[in-house]
């Protein structure tokens, strides 16, 4: 008896290529009957025409839970909404993820819209406090217990451990914490999260545990930028992103009762070739069937209008319209600059792309007067601004403070995402042991510029 068990672990073990034990024996009991029911929380944490793509690629995530069954009642969607109807839309109450694709916007829950898209909304949203929600939006929130599965996907700019919303800004500390009293008061029995932003990785690099049955895909690493793609020539925006793209487009034409997590990530970390998609946590989960977070549906019974097909690597449309998404909104003018039919409106965006380039410098330069304010050395200041000098976040709590201030004084992160693109500053100066006291007092005295318009 002792040699035939011993046998069964050495066929399981090494009958599937490149998979442990544990995950070879997650994938079989992935087979098995699901217990208990999938919730799903979807954000886009945008708005605006030029982030078009944002709220295009949360629509199609809702399509796909929709059609693979799962009730918009354990579906979760927070969009700021004004993509749909918004005046520069050349078909009125439809949006598109990629160019001549179908509607991913008809049917999808308008739970929390507008000024209810704000990171304390989505905490509650996601910590089940009802109360708290009472009269904001449609007032749902996660509902799972013990035996359930939870999928999020959260859609956005990003910057070194942060996550952006429309007026605020979401740190990596508070999503942390808000996975840990879901996994400690039972709200899940496996839970996983997709995000898709700027330097996503620092949102779980050394905070998500390995040990809370939780499993995240990352778009990039944390010193990445993640890719806008599909520039629509009629829309003049991009229409999704990169890492989105991919791992939905695959879905899409996947039967999620065979494929699992590992096999998803393995297959969209090699598509995505703009930046590193990471995973992390509970990296064992990878063994389950992408079904049981995405939905059980028959893959028979799935509408045929929700399959996105695939597209070789040399004639990928995606990949070979995508951008860095710090710099969309400079392809986006340059894009209404190419099309330009008279010399009043070349000029026009000539003057849009130059006055772009000017605020970007501009930000810059302030972050370069903070932090030498904080230093007292041009040449330290100079160094700690440099995009070659990058640290990883250790001092959190100097980091999120400074962000704070920088974020109060200086530019709302929210309202300008090229500001989140100079803050691998302030992770510089606290990891060189200064303080987010300083810091503040540095902004204070640094930046008293008038209001600006946003910086994109």
């Amino acid at each position: 008896m002792r040699w035939f068990f011993l046998t069964i672990l050495v066929l399981v073990g090494v009958g599937v290529q490149g998979y442990t034990l544990e995950e070879s024996l997650l994938e079989m009991e992935g087979d098995g009957e699901v217990r208990g029911d999938l919730w799903a929380v979807l954000l886009a944490g945008s708005n605006g025409w030029f982030n078009y793509r944002h709220q295009a690629d949360v629509c199609h995530a809702y399509q796909i839970l929709h059609a693979h069954g799962v009730p918009d009642e354990r579906i979760i969607v927070m969009m700021y909404d004004d993509i749909a109807y918004n005046e520069q839309n050349p078909t009125p109450g439809k949006i598109i993820n990629r160019p001549r694709g179908p509607d991913v916007y008809h049917g999808v829950p308008k739970d929390y819209t507008g000024e209810d898209v704000t990171p304390e909304n989505f905490l509650k949203v996601l910590r089940g406090d009802a109360e708290g929600l009472r009269g904001v939006g449609s007032g749902k929130v996660l509902g799972s217990g013990p035996n359930d599965r939870v999928f999020i996907n959260m859609v956005d700019h990003g910057a070194p451990g942060l996550f952006a919303f429309p007026d605020d800004i979401l740190h990596a500390e508070n999503l942390t914490n808000a996975l840990l009293y879901m996994h400690n008061n039972g709200m899940y029995n496996q839970l996983v999260i997709y995000v898709e932003s700027c330097e996503s990785g620092s949102l779980f690099q050394r905070l998500l545990p390995s040990d809370i049955e939780a499993y995240a895909l990352s778009a990039s690493s944390p010193r990445q930028h993640s890719y806008a793609c599909y520039m629509d020539d009629e829309r003049m925006t991009y229409l999704g992103d990169v890492f989105s793209v991919k791992w939905m487009e695959d879905t899409d034409v996947e039967n999620l009762h065979k494929e699992t997590l590992k096999k998803q990530f393995e297959l969209v970390r090699q598509e995505v070739t703009t930046s590193t998609v990471m995973h992390w946590g509970e990296l064992r989960l990878g063994g389950q069937k992408v079904a049981r977070f995405l939905g059980n549906q028959d893959p028979s019974s799935i509408p045929q209008i929700q399959r996105f097909p695939m597209r070789s690597t040399e004639d990928d449309p995606c990949l070979n319209s995508s951008i860095a998404s710090p710099d969309a909104p400079l392809g986006i003018y340059k894009a209404q600059l190419r099309h330009a039919k008279t010399l009043g409106a070349k000029r026009y965006w000539k003057e849009q792309i130059e006055a772009l380039t000017m605020n970007r410098l501009l930000v810059k330069l302030m972050m370069w007067k903070v932090v030498a304010e904080v230093t007292g050395d041009r040449e330290k200041a100079s160094q700690m601004t440099s995009s070659s000098h990058i640290h990883d976040i250790s001092r959190w709590g100097c980091y999120t403070a400074s962000v704070r201030a920088f974020h109060e004084q200086c530019f709302n992160l929210a309202h300008n995402p090229y500001a989140t693109r100079v803050l691998n500053s302030l992770v510089n100066l606290c990891e060189h042991g200064y303080t987010s006291d300083q810091v503040l007092a540095a902004t204070k005295k640094i930046c008293i510029h008038p209001p600006m318009p946003p910086v994109l």
